[in-house]
């Protein structure tokens, strides 16, 4: 599975996405430093903040430290009546359905300076009028499929009957306004759906966009609670950040950054969570390669076994797997060195069944 995993970043008109968007490009390094074939404009390639990774550089004293990568995507500004093709509804839509996760921005944030598309602050309004495009576009896709499971049956299909009774829950969710993913909870389920690749099925988080003065302290922001609530109702994370303050972060030299946030009593930048919270949402985890010609962070989805994570660095390693050598983070920063873990017994030789773990630093060993 590739691991090349893009988030979207959708929203209304005017609620601070492309301001986050330009940061998160301003933010991220040139295209050329990551292993992807083409950037196209609407794509912001950023590293993953990950502390882990300065240890094991202190340790090693590598040439180079290659941090882990994510992909944001700018979707096209939604309008009502997207799913009828209002605006750029089916652009909207289609992009949308290529990216593996959601980021929903919504505004939190008064000023008269810029106008809301509504006419007023409601984020929530703003999440349902997003909720309800996407349901109408599902319903069809939905319904077109009843039809076809329907027809199936007749024909004797026994496995038929599971998949309608699945489709049928998440039509009666969808005619509700309810996203697929509020009632798609069960292994099975999703696995019986997972080819009509539903839009309001992809994992999602709400990023609440609020004022320069909040960045550091929302507590009273009652816009910020109601997302907060209205997050809650399906286990959705919601990230609070100022656009316009990362913005201005962005523009800065690291040192000068830093200084920045701690002006404003923050302890990290918006981006920073927003990235760690969509890696999270995608299911995503580090292991590390370490030595004195490079450490790296490698990025794959959980669960995955050591074989596959081999063919993360080269096919060749994956298909010539002996055994890799891990030993865990947490292990070898306690010891101090690769040779004391060792002297402890921490390394250990693990087999093709092994599946990896966040923060394993490793070694294959392999023969082609």
């Amino acid at each position: 599975m590739s691991t090349n995993l893009e988030v979207g970043i959708v929203g209304l008109p005017n609620v601070g996405k492309s301001t986050l968007f330009n940061a998160i490009t301003r933010a991220g390094a040139e295209a050329a430093n990551y292993p992807f074939c083409t950037i196209e404009p609407n794509v912001g390639v950023v590293d993953v903040p990950d502390e882990r990774l300065g240890r094991l550089t202190d340790m090693y004293r590598p040439k180079r430290t290659i941090p882990a990568a994510m992909r944001f995507v700018d979707i096209a500004g939604l309008v009502e009546g997207a799913a009828q093709g209002e605006g750029l509804g089916n652009k909207f839509l289609a992009h949308i359905r290529q990216v593996d996760a959601v980021a929903q921005v919504v505004r939190c944030f008064a000023d008269d300076n810029i106008t809301h598309v509504a006419g007023s602050i409601d984020p929530v309004r703003d999440i349902e009028i997003i909720n309800t495009e996407l349901c109408l576009a599902d319903l069809e896709t939905v319904e077109k499929r009843i039809e076809r499971v329907q027809k199936m049956l007749k024909g004797g299909d026994k496995k038929a009957q599971a998949e309608l009774e699945a489709l049928k829950s998440v039509k009666h969710a969808l005619e509700n306004g309810q996203p697929a993913r509020r009632v798609v909870h069960d292994g099975d389920m999703a696995d019986l759906l997972r080819d009509l690749f539903l839009l309001t099925l992809k994992p999602t988080l709400f990023v609440a966009n609020v004022s320069e003065q909040e960045a550091a302290d929302s507590s009273a922001n009652p816009h910020v609670a109601k997302v907060r609530e209205y997050a809650a109702q399906e286990g959705a994370e919601v990230i609070v950040v100022s656009a316009k303050v990362e913005s201005e972060i962005a523009e800065l030299p690291d040192d000068e950054a830093r200084e920045f946030l701690a002006d404003l009593g923050l302890a990290e930048s918006g981006l920073d969570k927003l990235i760690r919270a969509s890696f999270k949402l995608l299911g995503l985890m580090t292991f590390f390669t370490a030595g004195e010609q490079e450490v790296r962070a490698w990025t794959i989805v959980r669960g995955t076994k050591a074989p596959q994570a081999a063919g993360k660095i080269h096919t060749d390693i994956e298909r010539g797997f002996i055994r890799a050598e891990i030993v865990s983070y947490d292990d070898l920063i306690a010891a101090g060195s690769h040779n004391a873990a060792k002297e402890k017994g921490l390394v250990r030789l693990e087999g093709k069944e092994y599946v990896m773990q966040d923060g394993d630093v490793t070694y294959f060993r392999f023969n082609v």
